[in-house]
């Protein structure tokens, strides 16, 4: 299935030629100017130097072009004078944050500078920046700066998520789907009565854990069923999903993400990340409706297509919009007839029953038939009208794939549908009446940061995800529950699961070419003014880091946070000395 990380709006894929060249000609300025500038303080300066030998803190100034960024502080064995200080300024102001440092950093004095000179850059003014960064190796704490201050994490979220999940279910734990009928089918295969599915919340049926291949994400419980010898179900195909209860969305999603990828409903039926992928691809000639081809093959969603094919070199320009609670998609734009297809995903309404209808569909591909109607069940219905199922059979059954593959496929694309149906996992087990299966889940989040060592207050998380925009963490927080995973019984699969710098998740794009490639591994995390980036990194003398990095209400045009978040990190990954 196509994804993108909950972190990348569909709207900032794209960078646009004339941006591009802008970044190039303001990257291309900066070095001429740098260059320029630091032959000039090479001649001021004694003891400085760029070849190899030169005095440790000298070379403060090969990774940071602001040595230590504080007037009358040491960078080596000179002092910055004011016209020197007021030349640096000049340079901050020609200088991009975008061209990751490259040279080892020898010295902790000069990883202190750095890293100082970086979080107090006049273009963090309005912003609010946490970060801490400890030893696993010694427990040191190497810098912190604001890391007691609560900031919202967006899909650092999933850290904790990911962490409860582990502790409380365990690695190797799965998820059962049950299929429940009055008797079993008889000896020519009909089986009398309705057909229920109760779903327990695996999100395993999805092309994702199948190789990406459609068509086999309902196989196992397809297969399960002929196996049980069912051939006809004399009765209704019922979808069970009171599993959980509450509403069908994280606490404090907004409604305008609901419509998009990342916002899917949440149901304990789920098939294909609750999202039906769309192929586009320009029409057979100009004037034409682009072509849209659902992926898995589905009528549950009507297509109400307004686009149209434009000559070749025109703009790509597609927007999609389902009106809540409808299964009516309207889509508009235009999409050049050179264009080589686009793909995007829409939200499906009422997930359990899209279940029900694509395992329907799935049956009759396999010879099993249905006679009466589909119907869903939530938990409201469940408490008009129980049902004993002690007292029906469990004439079939599938697992999910274990809890280390289901974190693993909720930390690495940043999927927050999956995170959230973890948390609700963890919940189940001690809802309580009247209480909601994501407030049980968030009670029980807190019992485990205790145990973790991490203190009160420092953790408020709405839901599983980070979408909520009232999740708030300290970066002090991140990093202690990082330093507890690390020792924790399940802690190869926890660094695992994370994205790998330079290789895969939302992190295969960043860090190339850098000492942080294939070796930092962290969760991102991204919404409106908010970056955030926690996880593990090896230092160039193989010293162990815990490190988060939190950067709200930052609103930068020249350089994004991401990039200002890349920087701090990758200066870890360069750093060759040890704590003082």
């Amino acid at each position: 299935m196509f994804t993108q990380p909950c972190e990348a709006r569909r709207t900032a894929r794209v960078q646009s030629p004339k941006s591009k060249v802008q970044s190039q000609a303001h990257s291309h300025a900066s070095r001429s100017i740098g260059a320029h500038i630091n032959f000039w303080l090479l001649s001021l300066a004694p003891g400085f130097s760029r070849v190899s030998g030169a005095s440790p803190e000298a070379n403060c100034f090969n990774s940071f072009p602001f040595g230590n960024a504080k007037f009358g502080r040491r960078c080596g064995p000179w002092t910055l004078d004011l016209g020197l200080w007021t030349l640096l300024l000049l340079y901050s102001g020609a200088t991009s944050f975008a061209q990751l440092p490259t040279n080892a950093i020898p010295t902790f004095a000069a990883l202190h500078s750095n890293l100082t000179a970086r979080v107090e850059h006049p273009r963090l003014a309005a912003a609010q920046l946490g970060v801490k960064i400890v030893s696993l190796d010694t427990g040191k704490t190497l810098f912190e700066h604001n890391s007691g201050k609560l900031l919202k994490p967006a899909s650092n979220a999933k850290l904790y998520t990911g962490a409860l999940a582990l502790g409380r279910l365990g690695p190797q734990f799965r998820i059962r789907t049950s299929c429940y009928a009055a008797a079993k089918p008889e000896a020519d295969g009909t089986l009398t009565g309705d057909l229920t599915i109760f779903g327990r919340g695996d999100f395993s049926m999805a092309a994702r854990f199948h190789g990406g291949d459609y068509t086999k994400a309902l196989g196992p419980l397809v297969s399960a069923l002929a196996a049980a010898g069912v051939k006809r179900v004399n009765g209704d195909l019922v979808g069970d999903e009171s599993f959980f209860r509450g509403p069908p969305f994280g606490s404090a999603w907004t409604w305008d993400d609901l419509g998009n990828y990342y916002g899917a409903e949440v149901s304990a039926l789920t098939h294909e990340d609750n999202v039906v992928d769309l192929v586009f691809k320009p029409g057979a000639a100009l004037g034409q409706p682009v072509t849209i081809t659902p992926k898995p093959a589905t009528q549950f969603l009507q297509f109400i297509n307004r686009t149209t094919t434009v000559p070749s070199g025109g703009k790509r320009n597609l927007e999609l919009h389902r009106p809540l609670a409808t299964g009516a998609v309207y889509l508009h734009g235009s999409l050049p007839a050179d264009d080589k297809g686009w793909i995007d995903s829409m939200t499906v309404p009422r997930p359990a029953l899209w279940f029900l209808a694509q395992l329907r569909d799935a049956l009759a591909r396999n010879g099993i038939t249905v006679t009466g109607l589909l119907r869903t069940r939530d938990w409201l219905a469940a408490e008009a009208a129980p049902v004993d199922y002690g007292k029906q059979m469990e004439i079939a059954f599938t697992e999910s794939r274990p809890v280390s593959e289901l974190v693993t496929q909720m930390m690495k694309p940043s999927q927050n549908l999956y995170a959230q149906l973890l948390l609700l996992q963890v919940g189940a087990r001690t809802v309580k009446p009247g209480q909601t299966t994501e407030e049980a889940g968030l009670a029980e989040m807190q019992k485990f940061l205790a145990e973790a060592g991490v203190k009160r207050g420092a953790v408020l998380l709405e839901e599983g995800s980070g979408l909520s925009r009232g999740c708030l963490l300290m970066p002090d927080a991140t990093v202690q529950l990082l330093r507890h995973m690390d020792k924790h019984p399940t802690a190869a699969v926890y660094h695992a699961a994370l994205p790998l710098a330079g290789v895969d998740g939302s992190l295969k794009s960043r860090f190339t070419g850098t000492a942080a490639a294939r070796n930092l591994q962290a969760k991102t995390g991204s919404l409106r003014y908010v970056n955030s980036l926690s996880g593990y990194v090896t230092t160039a003398a193989k010293e162990r880091l815990a490190f988060s990095i939190m950067l709200n209400a930052y609103n930068g045009t020249s350089v994004s946070g991401r990039e200002i978040i890349d920087e701090l990190a990758v200066l870890l990954a360069n750093f060759a000395g040890r704590a003082e």
